[in-house]
C-alpha cells in the first residue's frame, strides 16, 4: 500500500480519529504525540503503561498537554481485569461478585469508587462493564467478568454500573454486543459462534444492553462473534446488520460503538487487521481499539492509510467515515463537560461521596460476595497453613502478570504462611508433599472447567479431609472440604476477604452454611 503523507486534510485527519492505538511506555512517545496534533483523538492505556496513580495522572496530563480533549480509554472491569492494579490485584470485586450480592446501589456505588480513581488519573472512557449474560459455564473468556447466569440479574447490573461509573465522569463502553456469554471459544484465539435462535437472542442477550441504552451508556463494545441467526457471513464486528440494522436501528442507540481489539485472532487471523478495520467502519463501527497487542506508530499509519484507500477506491462511503469521527468527538465533548461538573450531582442523589467509607466500598463488596460452606463449625485456623494454589492458565484478558489467590493475605494475617503454585495431573500429590504437616488451604479458579484440578483437590481431600478450598472462580462445582468459601472473583479484595475469614478475622455476610 502506498504511504499517505501526514497532513491535516479532512480525510486523513478524520482516518486517524477513529483509531484507538495503545502504545509502550509510561510516558507518551513522541510518535503518538505527533498523531494526536495530526488528528489522533483517542489513547487506549495497559497495565504496561501504568506505575502508580501519580505516573498515571503525569502520563494523562502529558497528552492533554497535546490534545486537551484526547479520549484516555482503559480496560478496567476490576476484579480479574485491573490495569490500574495490574501488578497487585484489584481493590474492587468484579462483576460476578457483584451480581452474587445483588444489591444495585452497591454496584452503582463500586463503578462510581472505581470512576472516581480514573477520573482523578485522567482516564475519561473506560471500556467496562461487560454485559454478557454467562450462559454457558464452560466460557473460557467471561466467567467472573459476568454479573452472572440470570438475564435479569445482568440487565439491573449492568445499568447500575453504567450509572455509577459516569456519574464519576467517565464513559461508561458496554461489552461485548450482542453478547459473549453463550461462548466455549476465546475470541483472542478463534471465532467464537452462538447459535441460539432469535427469540433466545432477543430475550437473554440484548436484554442487559437494552438496559445499558436506556441507562445512558456512552459506548457499546462489539464482539468478535459469529451470531448466525443475526448474520450467517460475518462477525458481528464486521456486520452492518449487527451494528446498524440491530444496535442503532432496532435498539436506537445513538452513542459511540467501538470494536474489540482488531489485533484478536477471531479477526485478524481472516481479515487482516487492516481490510477488518475498513469493514467494521463500513458496518458502523465508529472507533478501532488495536491497542492490547499492537502499539507503535506503524500499526496507526497503515490503519489510517488504508481507511483513507478505502474512501478514495470508493468501498467505504466517505460520509460514513466522517460520522465515525463525529461521534468520537461527541464523546470527547461530553467527558469534558463531565470532568468540569464533577461528581457531585451524584453525591446530591443520596449516593455515596467520597468519604472513607466509600473508599472501602471494594473490600465491603468483596466480603458480602463471600459464600461460605462447612458440614461442621468451623473453627479458624491460628498456625501458619500452606496454601497450594491450583493454577490454570489465565486467559489474555486478564493476563499473566496480576497475582491471586489468599496467600499474601493469610501472610499478612497468619505469619509464616508458605504457598506454591500447582498444575496438571500429579497436582494433587506434589502438593502434599510440599505442605507436610501443615493445614492445607487450596485455592481453585474454575474447578468445574478443569478435570485436572477437581483430580488434584480429590487427592488433597482424600489425604487430608480437614483441606480449606477457596473457590475463586465461577462456583459451579459443588462445595467441598472442611470450609469451602466462594469468593466468586480472584482479585486481591476477594482474597483479603477469604483469608479473613480462614484467620476468623470477619465473619462472612450472609454466609451460607451447611
Amino acid at each position: 500500500m502506498t504511504t499517505i503523507a501526514s497532513g491535516t486534510d479532512t480525510l486523513t485527519r478524520d482516518a486517524l480519529t477513529v483509531l484507538q492505538p495503545g502504545f509502550t511506555g509510561t510516558t507518551a512517545p513522541d510518535w503518538l504525540l505527533r498523531r494526536l496534533g495530526e488528528g489522533l483523538a483517542s489513547v487506549g492505556l495497559f497495565g504496561r503503561n501504568i506505575a502508580s496513580p501519580d505516573q498515571l495522572a503525569a502520563l494523562t496530563a502529558q497528552l492533554r498537554a497535546e490534545r486537551g480533549d484526547v479520549l484516555v480509554a482503559i480496560d478496567e472491569e476490576g476484579g480479574d481485569v485491573t490495569r490500574l492494579e495490574v501488578r497487585t490485584g484489584s481493590s474492587f470485586p468484579g462483576n460476578h461478585a457483584l451480581g452474587a450480592v445483588d444489591d444495585v446501589v452497591l454496584t452503582r456505588d463500586v463503578a462510581f469508587e472505581l470512576g472516581r480513581r480514573l477520573a482523578a488519573c485522567g482516564v475519561n472512557l473506560n471500556w467496562a462493564p461487560s454485559a454478557d449474560v454467562n450462559s454457558n459455564p464452560d466460557n473460557p473468556v467471561i466467567g467472573v467478568r459476568s454479573f452472572g447466569a440470570d438475564t435479569d440479574l445482568v440487565a439491573r447490573h449492568t445499568a447500575a454500573y453504567v450509572t455509577g461509573l459516569q456519574a464519576a465522569g467517565v464513559a461508561a463502553c458496554t461489552k461485548h454486543f450482542p453478547g459473549h456469554g453463550d461462548t466455549a471459544v476465546d475470541s483472542h484465539h478463534a471465532l467464537p459462534r452462538i447459535d441460539a435462535d432469535l427469540s433466545v437472542l432477543d430475550a437473554r442477550e440484548l436484554a442487559p444492553f437494552r438496559a445499558a441504552i436506556a441507562a445512558g451508556t456512552r459506548a457499546v463494545m462489539s464482539a468478535h462473534i459469529l451470531v448466525p441467526a443475526l448474520d450467517p457471513d460475518l462477525p458481528a464486528t464486521l456486520s452492518r446488520r449487527i451494528l446498524t440494522g440491530l444496535l442503532r436501528e432496532e435498539l436506537g442507540y445513538d452513542g459511540l460503538i467501538v470494536t474489540d481489539g482488531m489485533e484478536m485472532q477471531a479477526i485478524a487471523a481472516v481479515y487482516g487487521i487492516e481490510r477488518g478495520s475498513v469493514l467494521a467502519i463500513a458496518a458502523g463501527a465508529d472507533a478501532i481499539c488495536v491497542g492490547g497487542g499492537l502499539a507503535d506508530d506503524d500499526t496507526v499509519r497503515l490503519l489510517r492509510d488504508a481507511l483513507v484507500s478505502a474512501v478514495r477506491t470508493g468501498e467505504l462511503p466517505e460520509e460514513r467515515l466522517a460520522d465515525a469521527a463525529a461521534r468520537v468527538r461527541a464523546l470527547a465533548q461530553w467527558t469534558a463537560s463531565a470532568a468540569r461538573a464533577g461528581s457531585s450531582g451524584y453525591a446530591e442523589s443520596g449516593a455515596a461521596g467520597d468519604s472513607e467509607g466509600q473508599r472501602e466500598v471494594g473490600l465491603v463488596a468483596a466480603r458480602r460476595a463471600l459464600t461460605v460452606t462447612h458440614t461442621e463449625a468451623y473453627v479458624p485456623i491460628t498456625d501458619a497453613p500452606y496454601v497450594a494454589a491450583l493454577t490454570p492458565v489465565a486467559n489474555i484478558a486478564v493476563g499473566e502478570e496480576t497475582p491471586w489467590g489468599v496467600a499474601a493475605e493469610l501472610t499478612r494475617l497468619l505469619p509464616g504462611t508458605e504457598t506454591g503454585s500447582f498444575a496438571g495431573a500429579d497436582a494433587g500429590t506434589v502438593a502434599l508433599s510440599a505442605a507436610g504437616p501443615r493445614r492445607i488451604v487450596a485455592v481453585v479458579r474454575d474447578e468445574h472447567r478443569h478435570p485436572w484440578m477437581a483430580t488434584a483437590l480429590d487427592a488433597l481431600l482424600a489425604a487430608r479431609p480437614d483441606t480449606i478450598v477457596v473457590e475463586m472462580g465461577v462456583p459451579q462445582a459443588p462445595p467441598r472440604g472442611a470450609l469451602h468459601i466462594a469468593t466468586h472473583g480472584a482479585a486481591s479484595v476477594c482474597g483479603r476477604a477469604a483469608a479473613e475469614v480462614i484467620a476468623g478475622e470477619q465473619r462472612a455476610t450472609g454466609a451460607q452454611r451447611e
